[in-house]
């Protein structure tokens, strides 16, 4: 009896069911009858599939009908802001660079509020694969006119047809992209017949393979049907395509130099950046003081520490940040810092965010801080409700004339403006509160502070009141009797 050597079904890179859709629609994709969207997925899905790299591939889907690339594939995946797959796709290949990354974008996404985004990407020539869906049309939305909406195309936003006198002429990404240096290979491709799939499946490999061989970016536009937004029956978007789209957009290779270029010739790997190294970069040229955190030593609440501090731009808010965010670093922890502040040098609005971690830390960013400084009236009000419950709050009494009305929280009001008029400035009331952030919280050593402020000071001459407005604040928060 005949055995079958080749069994027909589902690549393993798809889920065998799609676990996070709606439970009642668990067994069929979302897509619209007719939507090119479920063959390139399959086309891309065969592709890892016959390659070998599920376990190496990371998806990366922004806003739009791409969006729902995790619902499908089972393979890493990460969903970003409108337009910034191609620079969280450059992040993600530079920290794994044995990751196949692969940015899969609409139109919509891709050309316009990402124009910049990708332009960027592929004049660096990152190493990742672009799957760019042009559908002539901002599909998921209700038809609003796209970058690559045609002339005289009749859309939500241009009811009488696109005129170019007005909205200016469709966008031709590939042919774009193809004038600079560094793509390995572009491609124009169509999901209508049998012989123009054919040549699909061939470009999405081509594009996949360019980045296993790590021969630097390579992007497949891909014509699509999308007959709810133009209002077509399924066959009759098919005819669309070939008949008005591929004359605006002819299909074809764009560039191609992968022939020219040695494999691995675009493979990058991030170096690991030594602290010397760090500060001789910005011109720091200091030999600082490290040494070993014991996060046993430290207080439960406050072992990963999440910062955030807020004020008045001239307060030195962003100063403080760093200042921490330094002595984390030289004492072994992983540490972050990210201001935000208004357009004003002084009297606008001012914050920061600082993690310290002896875990890697995914996100900079401090959504529910555990420790909360706040300089002003107007951050005191704004962000007490974000902190932690059995979190510290550090406050400025010498500027915020109310009570906090949380409960739940260690409150440490400090009259950091006026001590540091008593030691002689009022810039140092930021050092002020590190002494009381010191001695509360026992992660990091003063000597190490004092020594980190040789690298984030500027003007070395407030040093030796910085270190005794340090001390003040420690002796107040370890003599304070809430």
């Amino acid at each position: 009896m005949a055995q079958l050597k080749d069994v027909l079904k589902k690549p393993s890179s798809f889920y065998d069911e799609f676990l996070r859709k709606p439970d009642n629609y668990q067994q069929d994709t979302h897509y619209c009858p007719g939507c090119g969207h479920g063959i390139l997925h399959k086309l891309i899905a065969e592709a890892i599939e016959d390659f070998g790299i599920k376990d190496r591939t990371i998806m990366i889907s922004p806003v739009g009908c791409s969006v729902f690339v995790y619902y499908y594939f089972d393979t890493g995946n990460f969903q970003v802001a409108h337009g910034r797959a191609p620079a969280v796709a450059t992040g993600i290949k530079r920290t794994h660079p044995d990751a196949i990354v692969i940015s899969y974008q609409g139109d919509g996404d891709l050309a316009a509020i990402g124009g910049n985004n990708i332009l960027q990407a592929a004049n660096r020539g990152e190493n990742i694969t672009v799957f760019f869906v042009n559908n002539a049309i901002y599909g998921m939305t209700g038809g609003q006119m796209a970058p690559t909406t045609l002339l005289g195309q009749k859309t939500m936003t241009s009811p009488y047809g696109r005129k170019a006198t007005w909205e200016g002429y469709p966008m031709k990404v590939s042919e774009l992209l193809s004038t600079l240096e560094a793509p390995a290979y572009v491609e124009r491709i169509a999901l209508t017949n049998g012989k123009n799939l054919m040549k699909a499946r061939k470009a999405v490999r081509k594009a996949i393979q360019a980045q296993i061989d790590g021969k630097g970016f390579s992007l497949v536009e891909t014509l699509s049907m999308c007959p709810s937004a133009w209002r077509m029956t399924p066959v009759d978007a098919k005819k669309w395509v070939e008949e008005a789209m591929m004359k605006t957009f002819p299909l074809g290779v764009y560039k191609d130099v992968l022939d020219e270029r040695e494999v691995g010739s675009w493979h990058r790997a991030l170096e690991t950046v030594p602290i010397e190294k760090y500060h001789e970069i910005l011109g720091l040229a200091h030999e600082g003081m490290e040494v070993e955190g014991d996060v046993e030593s430290v207080p439960k609440i406050f072992r990963n520490p999440k910062v955030l501090i807020a004020g008045f731009g001239g307060q030195g808010i962003l100063l403080l940040g760093q200042t921490l965010a330094e002595t984390g670093m030289r004492h072994g922890w992983n540490s972050t810092w990210i201001p935000s502040y208004g357009p004003e040098m002084r009297g606008g609005t001012a914050n920061c965010h600082v993690k310290i971690s002896s875990d890697p830390i995914g996100s900079p960013v401090v959504s529910e801080p555990n420790i909360l400084i706040a300089m002003n009236k107007p951050s005191l009000e704004r962000f007490e409700k974000d902190l932690a419950p059995g979190g510290l709050l550090i406050y400025n009494t010498s500027m915020i004339d109310i009570k906090p009305t949380r409960t739940d929280i260690e409150i440490l009001p400090l009259p950091a403006t006026e001590m540091a008029d008593e030691i002689g400035s009022l810039r140092v009331a930021n050092m002020v509160i590190i002494g009381a952030v010191l001695e509360k919280t026992k992660i990091l050593q003063k000597d190490v502070v004092l020594d980190s402020l040789n690298a984030v000071v500027k003007h070395k001459k407030f040093i030796p009141m910085n270190s005794d407005a340090i001390n003040k604040g420690m002796e107040y928060a370890r003599n304070y009797k809430g």
